[in-house]
């Protein structure tokens, strides 16, 4: 998956963004309101997200769980392992040290996989500095919980999940630090708290909007990745738009009837974390849960699958979560359903799509 992000001319490093829309750095000293930060989790987004937010001229930090990874990072200045492309700017400072990395910061921004969120800040959680804003950018649901990751992050700051943001939406992080226009939303039943934090994030090509319905935002990134999945299986079997297009229509009826069931609103679901990352995800070529799905659909193994994986696909994990909040919550979810039965069960690709044609008819 990383080689797909690869295949661009050395001129479009991020580094080399050259007008305005594309995000040039910014001269500290012309720009007002600047924030220490710091994003903790040195993948492709955590990256993108530090490399973004440092050419607007903030003062970033960004932490890396493994010394060896900070340093490679610190010397090469570059993330080979996720951005190979991408030049980090020189004022961006990466570290392994979390107390340092999250000393008097302003805004802390979480981007660590679902399934590490727990274990990882089990560790750090004691350098958070109190007062500062907690944005999630993790998209998933924990697995033997179902609890969304700013529930789980609310454990680490004093039960402070009102004012806990979550950041989602259509983003690949090559385009982004490319400069590609990227919009995304920031969700918190603060919308006072999170007005600061979106004007802090919207510059150059990332622009964000302000929605109170985190319930519905962080369903909506983290629900799609099954549906992801599942179109990439189609994709891999060989069939065409059609087949897509209705995994497509039927997996946002799915991911909306579980996220009201929950408490979303219905209408986020059709904004950008809903149906916009949901297109995103079932059609890019930089998608990994897509990826996955289109192995899937070739006849590989899943353990086969992952293990060539340099990234994280979070809908493989974000499957188990998922089925079982259906099964309890009663919901109708059967593409869902199928991709677990893939996943879990062994069933054969092929078999689940015919399953999914035969199933009684129903009215839309």
């Amino acid at each position: 998956m990383k080689k797909q992000s690869l295949e661009k001319d050395d001129n479009e490093h991020c580094s080399g963004r050259k007008s305005v829309i594309v995000g040039d750095p910014v001269d500290p000293q012309k720009r007002r309101n600047l924030w220490k930060i710091a994003v903790l989790g040195a993948g492709s987004w955590g990256t993108a997200l530090a490399v973004h937010s440092s050419l607007a001229g903030h003062n970033v930090r960004l932490w890396a769980r493994r010394q060896l990874a900070a340093d490679a990072m610190s010397r090469s200045g570059k993330n080979a392992d996720y951005l190979p492309r991408c030049e980090l700017p020189e004022s961006l400072v990466v570290s392994a040290d979390a107390e340092a990395s999250m000393a008097d910061a302003d805004l802390v921004i979480s981007v660590i996989p679902s399934r590490f969120l727990r274990s990882v800040w089990d560790e750090i959680s004691y350098a958070f500095p109190a007062g500062a804003h907690l944005v999630s950018a993790t998209k998933g649901l924990e697995d033997n919980t179902g609890l969304r990751m700013s529930q789980v992050l609310s454990e680490y700051t004093g039960g402070r999940e009102a004012s806990i943001m979550a950041l989602s939406g259509p983003s690949f992080a090559a385009e982004l630090v490319e400069g590609h226009p990227t919009a995304v939303t920031l969700a918190c039943a603060n919308l006072e708290a999170a007005e600061s934090v979106q004007a802090c994030l919207s510059h150059g090509p990332l622009r964000a909007y302000r929605n109170a319905d985190i319930v519905g935002v962080e369903h909506g990134g983290a629900l799609k990745n099954a549906i992801a999945i599942a179109t990439g299986i189609a994709d891999g079997l060989g069939f065409g738009t059609n087949s897509r297009a209705a995994l497509i229509t039927r997996g946002l009826k799915e991911l909306t009837s579980l996220a009201v069931a929950r408490g979303a609103r219905p209408d986020t679901l059709m904004g950008l974390a809903g149906l916009g990352d949901l297109v995103l995800t079932c059609t890019g070529s930089l998608s990994r849960n897509r990826h996955v799905g289109i192995e899937l659909g070739k006849g590989r193994s899943l353990e086969e699958i992952i293990d060539g994986m340099q990234m994280v696909a979070e809908g493989v994990e974000t499957v188990l979560a998922t089925f079982h909040l259906g099964r309890r919550l009663k919901v109708k979810m059967p593409i869902t359903n199928e991709v677990y039965a893939i996943l879990q069960e062994g069933k054969s690709a092929r078999a689940a799509i015919e399953d999914l044609m035969a199933r009684t008819l129903v009215e839309e």
